[in-house]
């Protein structure tokens, strides 16, 4: 199981990176390419560079992240709760919560469900939520996580799923 979980979550980083660069060059290879192969009589031409939505994601996610946190760091409050509250609320964050999982605050999410603990911190390809959002078993109703967000949500795990 352990396996199959690293070969599909390799298969989607893979699918997020593809999609991420879109076939576009980045604008270092876009100005490399432009100073090689124009003459040198050229005017430079534009490289700019249309951000792809993961690079505006990206971006946007890095202006959230606190200042004193390492580089890369995953927030609770700004990535990742705000994730599972469009994605997985309707039936974890209400009144009555399937399988006794609520999503609501970062104590409901660590205390797990009927079946047990949904995350446990460190170890991504252990922990319920990273499996569920992987194969698109969860969520069940509305629209699948993509790559990235999938992604935040095993970085956030791996990095100790911390409350911050």
């Amino acid at each position: 199981m352990r396996s199959m979980k690293f070969k599909f979550a390799l298969i989607i980083l893979a699918v997020g990176l593809l999609s991420a660069c879109g076939g576009q060059p980045t604008e270092a290879s876009a100005s490399q390419s432009t100073a090689v192969s124009a003459p040198a009589t050229a005017t430079p031409t534009d490289t700019t560079v249309v951000p792809t939505d993961t690079a505006l994601a990206q971006s946007t996610k890095a202006s959230t992240i606190d200042p004193g946190a390492p580089v890369g760091t995953v927030s609770f409050a700004n990535d990742v709760l705000p994730l599972l509250q469009s994605r997985c609320a309707n039936c974890h964050g209400g009144d009555q919560t399937k399988e006794g999982l609520s999503v609501r605050t970062y104590a409901d999410l660590l205390k797990g469900s009927d079946n047990g603990p949904v995350i446990l911190p460190g170890d991504s390809e252990n922990s319920l939520l990273v499996e569920l959002v992987s194969t698109q078993e969860m969520p069940k109703r509305g629209p699948k996580l993509t790559p990235p967000q999938i992604q935040l949500i095993i970085d956030w795990v791996n990095q100790g799923a911390l409350d911050n």
